[in-house]
């Protein structure tokens, strides 16, 4: 086992802001799971990731019931350790680069939400600390980002409204542009899929 499949804040915290209606993938835990399947037949590691905010009050602090993964998505295996952050990359609050090194990985796949924030900033940083990082696109999901001027405590309508406000497809497309030949592969879960021998 030279390979780890990391699950990054699948979480109901997401579905619980009023924003998930804007969601890019509002069925991003299908492809997920198909990730999982996939991982869990070549025998690669799973690792699941969730974001915390203690003590925030808001849709991430874990008193509130939230922090925990999409019901949708293929359950954790007693053998997948599930582990908490509390900031944007999955290594620096955590134990993952030991779990990784203990277990003798070198290659990552990531997926999850959001796309440019928690999982982009997880593969910059699997990069510069030596993984080889796959980055799967379509198995990540964001929202429109609004412009920097643009009120924090706008509403959802205010923000697609906004001309000046980021599409989440526009959001994906220059991730993947950001990543590719710098910080990771991109791949898409049918070409993993088909790279697998599985049919289409």
């Amino acid at each position: 086992m030279t390979r780890a499949l990391i699950v990054i804040d699948v979480q109901e915290s997401f579905r619980a802001r009023p924003l998930w209606e804007t969601i890019s993938d509002p069925k991003i835990a299908d492809k997920v799971s198909r990730l999982v399947r996939l991982a869990r037949r070549a025998g690669d590691q799973v690792v699941w990731v969730l974001h915390s905010e203690p003590g925030t009050g808001g849709v991430f602090d874990p008193a509130l019931g939230h922090v925990r993964l999409l019901e949708e998505v293929e359950p954790p295996t007693d053998d997948e350790p599930l582990i908490h952050k509390t900031s944007h990359n999955a290594f620096t609050t955590t134990n993952l680069q030991q779990l990784l090194t203990e277990r003798g990985i070198h290659e990552l796949t990531l997926c999850g939400i959001r796309t440019e924030q928690c999982v982009e900033t997880t593969a910059r940083l699997a990069s510069d600390l030596g993984y080889q990082v796959t980055f799967v696109v379509d198995a990540t999901a964001t929202n429109p980002v609004p412009h920097r001027d643009a009120p924090e405590d706008q509403s959802v309508a205010a923000l697609l409204a906004d001309p000046r406000t980021l599409p989440a497809e526009e959001v994906i497309r220059r991730t993947e542009y950001a990543l590719a030949g710098r910080f990771a592969t991109i791949a898409t879960v049918d070409e993993l899929e088909a790279a697998a021998g599985l049919p289409a």
